[in-house]
C-alpha cells in the first residue's frame, strides 16, 4: 500500500511536469542557498578551531584601545615600560612587544600601502611565530644585525597580487623612501592582509619610525603551563590598571586570551551566518506557499478521483497520506537537487575565494549538513501540504463524485 502511494504521487508529479518543476525549483533555490551558506560557516568554524589549536591556549594579547587596526592610529600604543612591568607579573612566562605600522611600499614605480611588523629575533621569536602562524617558505629568517632587511608575506611571490611582477630573494623594495632587501618569504596564512605583511627587525622599524621607538602597537605574552590563561589575563589587567593609575572601566588598554578573541570572532560569525540563513529561509517560505497552492489545485483537479477512492473503501487517513506523500516527494526531490546545486555553488565559491587569496574561506561538507537539508526540505513539503491534504480527506464521496 505504501509503495502504491509513492508510485501514485510520482505519477501525478510527472503528469504535471511544468507545475511540478516550478514548485520544485522554488525549493531547490532555498535549500541550495542554505546548504552553501552553512557549508561556508562550518568551513570558517573549522579554520578558527585549527587556528586556535595552532596558536595554543596559553597566549595573551595586550593592546591599546583605539579605533581601527593596530598601527593605524599613532596615539594608541603599549609602552616598553608597560611591557617590562607585565613581564614581572606572576604567571607570565614571557612577553614581547611588536611594532605594527602602515607603510608605503614602492617597487617598479608601483606604490602600495601594507602593514609592516617589527618582530623579535631573540628568544621571543618562537612566541611570535606560533601566534601569527609564521612558517618560512623561502630564504632565511631575520637575525640580529639585519638592518634594512625584510621577510615578506606569501603573496609577494605571486604576479598581479600585490605588484605586477612577483618578487624574489635579493630583490629590493622602497619602504617610506628607504631601500630594504628581501631575504625570505613566509608560507601562505590564508587571507590577503596577513599574506601581504612585511616583517623586519625592531631596529629597522625604529630607524624607519624614530618617533615610535618603545611604543608598541601590540603585546603578546605566554602564560606559565600551570596557570589558567583567562584568570591570568584578568589579574594582569588589574595590575597594569593600578600601575597606570587608571580607574576600573576607564582603562586605555585591554588584556585577553587569544581564545577570548577567537570566541568574539565566532560570536560575530554566528550572527552573520544566522542572518544569511534567515534570508535563505525566506525563499523556502515562498516555496512552502507554492507547494500549498499546488496541492490545493491538485485536490480540486482530483476531486472525482477522491470520490471514487472513498466509494471503494478508502479511509480519510488513506486520502490524507496520499497527498502528504506527494507533497513530501516534492520536498525530497527539491532537497536533493538543492543539495547538489548548493555543493556546486559552495565548491565554486571556495575556489574563487582561494584564487583571490582567501583560502580560509573553504566550505566544509559534512553528511550531517546534507542529511539535515534534505530532511528539512521534506518537512517543509509535508508541512505545506498538510492543510490541502486534510481538506481532501474530509471530502464526502457523494459530493466529490458530483463535483464538476
Amino acid at each position: 500500500m505504501k509503495a502504491d502511494y509513492v508510485l501514485y504521487a510520482f505519477h501525478n508529479l510527472v503528469m504535471r511536469k511544468m507545475r511540478s518543476t516550478l514548485t520544485i525549483l522554488s525549493i531547490v533555490i532555498g535549500i541550495a542557498a542554505i546548504y552553501a551558506l552553512v557549508s561556508f560557516g562550518q568551513g570558517l568554524s573549522s579554520y578558527v578551531d585549527n587556528l586556535s589549536s595552532t596558536i595554543g591556549k596559553d597566549k595573551l594579547l595586550v593592546q591599546a584601545k583605539g579605533i581601527g587596526a593596530p598601527g593605524t592610529d599613532a596615539s594608541f600604543f603599549i609602552s616598553k615600560k608597560e611591557i617590562d612591568f607585565l613581564e614581572g607579573v606572576n604567571g607570565i612566562a614571557e612577553i614581547t612587544g611588536l611594532y605594527m605600522k602602515t607603510v608605503a611600499v614602492d617597487h617598479d614605480r608601483q606604490l602600495k600601502y601594507v602593514f609592516a611588523s617589527g618582530v623579535p629575533v631573540d628568544d621571543h621569536k618562537k612566541l611570535v611565530d606560533e601566534t601569527f602562524s609564521l612558517t618560512l617558505d623561502k630564504g632565511r629568517e631575520l637575525r640580529n644585525g639585519d638592518k634594512m632587511k625584510a621577510v615578506l608575506g606569501y603573496n609577494y611571490q605571486l604576479p598581479e597580487k600585490i605588484f605586477k611582477r612577483p618578487l624574489t630573494l635579493q630583490d629590493t623594495i622602497m619602504i617610506n623612501g628607504q631601500t630594504v632587501s628581501i631575504i625570505g618569504f613566509y608560507e601562505s596564512i590564508g587571507n590577503p592582509q596577513d599574506d601581504s605583511n612585511i616583517y623586519m627587525t625592531p631596529e629597522t622599524m625604529e630607524f624607519l619610525f624614530p618617533e615610535a621607538k618603545d611604543k608598541f602597537q601590540i603585546g603578546i605574552a605566554r602564560a606559565d603551563a600551570s596557570v589558567d590563561a583567562s584568570q591570568l589575563a584578568e589579574r594582569a589587567q588589574e595590575k597594569l590598571r593600578k600601575f597606570k593609575d587608571q580607574k576600573k572601566g576607564e582603562e586605555d588598554f585591554y588584556i585577553q586570551t587569544f581564545d577570548q578573541a577567537i570566541a568574539t570572532f565566532n560570536t560575530i560569525l554566528t550572527v552573520i551566518n544566522g542572518a544569511l540563513v534567515l534570508i535563505a529561509l525566506i525563499s523556502l517560505l515562498i516555496a512552502a506557499v507554492n507547494i500549498t497552492n499546488t496541492m490545493y489545485t491538485t485536490v480540486l483537479e482530483r476531486t472525482k478521483d477522491i470520490g471514487v477512492m472513498k466509494a471503494i473503501g478508502a479511509k480519510n487517513s488513506d486520502i490524507m497520506l496520499l497527498f502528504l506523500t506527494e507533497a513530501g516527494m516534492v520536498g525530497f526531490v527539491g532537497g536533493v537537487l538543492g543539495v547538489v546545486l548548493g555543493y556546486l555553488l559552495a565548491s565554486a565559491g571556495g575556489a574563487i575565494a582561494a584564487g583571490a587569496g582567501y583560502s580560509l574561506l573553504k566550505p566544509a561538507f559534512s553528511p550531517l549538513i546534507t542529511i539535515g537539508c534534505i530532511f528539512f526540505s521534506v518537512a517543509v513539503g509535508i508541512f505545506a501540504g498538510f492543510m490541502p491534504s486534510y481538506q481532501a480527506s474530509k471530502l464526502k464521496p457523494v459530493d466529490a463524485l458530483r463535483y464538476e
